[in-house]
């Protein structure tokens, strides 16, 4: 299983409760805190490491390897699992096993709609009535990406290229947005960031942004929708290409 990086005293952790502390008697029908901080602790960084291919589809997730290395009980860990079963990102057998589940190739095409439709709209919204302030705030997340390019650091590239779309969210007054859209491409996600180490990948990518920016800055609505639809939508093209280089990672 790729590596996860954790605290290795998990104790340190401002929101840890210790197993003594999830012990503790509560009020019945009450959710005991500590476990599911420590649950939620390890679905979020699951999901993370997941979603960044550090743990790839088909990867075992043994609970004892987790427990160790998160250093908590089985109980949370359990309840992690079984929470990203439910977002579709593990797939857990009985007397089989718990593993990364693979990408749904049919899921994918979906997953661009739905973004599209939603961020589409959002686009066209913010430039008929978005601001000075709109249009410097997504030129900064611009310039992080020019610099993490520079540095070839793809994770800090991907942060700025969320902080891009949020923004844009947040720009037209619907933050909501950028919250389904969100929910809606974990599958997606896992396939852009197989696309980033390509050659001129990133460099792509904020040209495509630029493109965005500058309909905006025109306050061209349609424009800036082409533009948004040109850059989500070319993902679709590249599935095909990723399936034959990764066969196993797809369903």
């Amino acid at each position: 299983m790729s590596q996860i990086t954790m605290p290795q005293d998990a104790s340190q952790d401002p929101d840890y409760e210790s197993p003594r502390r999830e012990r503790r008697r509560q009020p019945s029908g009450a959710v005991p805190s500590g476990r599911a901080t420590a649950a939620s602790m390890v679905q979020d960084e699951l999901r993370r490491a997941i979603l960044a291919m550090e743990i790839v589809p088909g990867a075992a997730l043994v609970e004892k390897e987790l427990t160790a290395r998160f250093g908590i009980s089985r109980t949370p860990v359990r309840e992690a699992l079984i929470r990203l079963k439910e977002e579709g990102l593990v797939e857990i057998f009985p007397q089989a096993g718990t593993f990364v589940a693979r990408i749904p190739t049919e899921a994918i095409p979906e997953a661009v709609f739905i973004r599209q439709a939603l961020e589409c709209a959002t686009v066209e919204l913010v430039a008929r009535t978005g601001t000075e302030q709109a249009v410097a705030l997504l030129d900064a997340t611009i310039t992080r990406q020019r610099d993490a390019l520079e540095r070839g650091d793809q994770e800090g590239f991907h942060l700025a290229d969320e902080a891009f779309h949020e923004t844009l969210a947040m720009s037209a007054g619907y933050p909501g947005i950028w919250k389904i859209a969100h929910a809606a491409k974990s599958q997606i996600d896992r396939c852009r960031r197989m696309t980033l180490p390509v050659p001129g990948r990133m460099a792509m990518v904020i040209r495509e942004h630029l493109s965005i920016v500058d309909a905006i800055r025109r306050h061209d609505g349609p424009e800036a929708e082409v533009a948004m639809r040109r850059h989500l939508g070319t993902l679709l093209p590249d599935l095909l290409h990723l399936k034959e280089q990764h066969p196993d990672y797809f369903v």
